[in-house]
């Protein structure tokens, strides 16, 4: 029998309005975006690659200035890939720390390194090979830049306030990022989704202390250890669920995540409105409710 198509986006069809979806729907594809490193950066593992197979063809000396070359590229391409991920993280938020390692600078000097060894395996005179080291080096900081050199932070609010905070917000993106790992190789959709709503509450809380960070003392559990006892509780689920597919187990999780939902939601407009007390009933209900579920808390 005949069936009409319908859904979001056609003639007639309906738009979700639930707030909640939205984010969770935004949350799951900002973690799906291209990879901040982009092709141009991949494309710097070929050189060494090349490098690696024309040292082949030469006597003892080509081999190892070749394979010396192959090696110190890699690692500078390497280098330069996590240093345009770490400055992508810089710029998306409001407080943070300079990358604490140079990597893009460092990937320019090895990269004249790298193609120092390179016209020396090809017979270039000494100075001669100098020089297309820093052509390279130059090019490469031409092309991909300096890393960021200073801290990004608020006004009207003191240094070390805000290296507390750009420190928990690196620990709970580190709970996140595990958190939805874990559940992504479990191949199931619906409970990605459901994670990615709990994480757009979860960062919903991070934006408001990276605007505020004299909330510090407020969110420190949340984004500390509950999102430890959240990460926790995500390892062990994914493992029984990997091997036994459990459905039980399955509702608990849900049942966890709804929970946890409910108390970032609640806590999170508690921390915009001040209302500490309030907020460290809600840390007692969600600490109560993570030891039901075996995950211990320290204080």
């Amino acid at each position: 029998m005949a069936r009409r198509f319908g859904g979001r986006f056609s003639p007639g069809g309906t738009t979700p309005q639930d707030p909640t979806a939205r984010a969770a729907q935004d949350a799951l594809a900002e973690t799906r975006r291209v990879d901040a490193a982009g092709a141009k950066a991949n494309l710097l593992f070929v050189p060494p690659a090349l490098a690696a197979v024309t040292g082949l063809f030469g006597g003892p000396e080509v081999l190892v200035l070749s394979l010396g070359a192959a090696a110190v590229l890699t690692l500078s391409a390497w280098l330069l890939r996590e240093g345009l991920r770490a400055e992508a993280a810089y710029e998306a938020r409001p407080v943070a720390r300079r990358p604490a390692l140079p990597r893009k600078m460092l990937a320019a000097t090895l990269t004249g390194g790298g193609t120092l060894l390179a016209a020396l395996s090809g017979g270039t005179d000494l100075f001669g090979s100098l020089l297309y080291a820093l052509a390279a080096s130059g090019l490469h900081l031409a092309a991909f830049g300096l890393d960021p050199l200073r801290d990004k932070r608020v006004e009207g609010v003191d240094t070390f306030q805000q290296d507390r905070v750009a420190r928990m917000v690196e620990e709970a993106e580190g709970y996140l990022s595990a958190i939805r790992d874990q559940v992504r190789s479990l191949g199931d959709r619906p409970l990605e989704l459901r994670v990615a709503g709990f994480e757009a509450l979860a960062r919903r809380m991070i934006r408001s202390l990276e605007e505020d960070p004299r909330d510090l003392s407020a969110a420190r559990r949340y984004l500390g250890v509950y999102l430890m006892g959240a990460r926790d509780a995500t390892v062990r689920f994914a493992e029984l669920y990997r091997r036994t597919r459990d459905p039980r187990a399955r509702a608990d999780y849900e049942a966890l995540l709804g929970d946890l939902e409910s108390n970032y939601a609640e806590g999170t407009t508690r921390l915009l409105e001040g209302g500490r007390e309030a907020m460290d009933l809600e840390i007692t209900v969600l600490r109560d409710r993570l030891q039901r579920d075996g995950v211990t808390i320290e204080r």
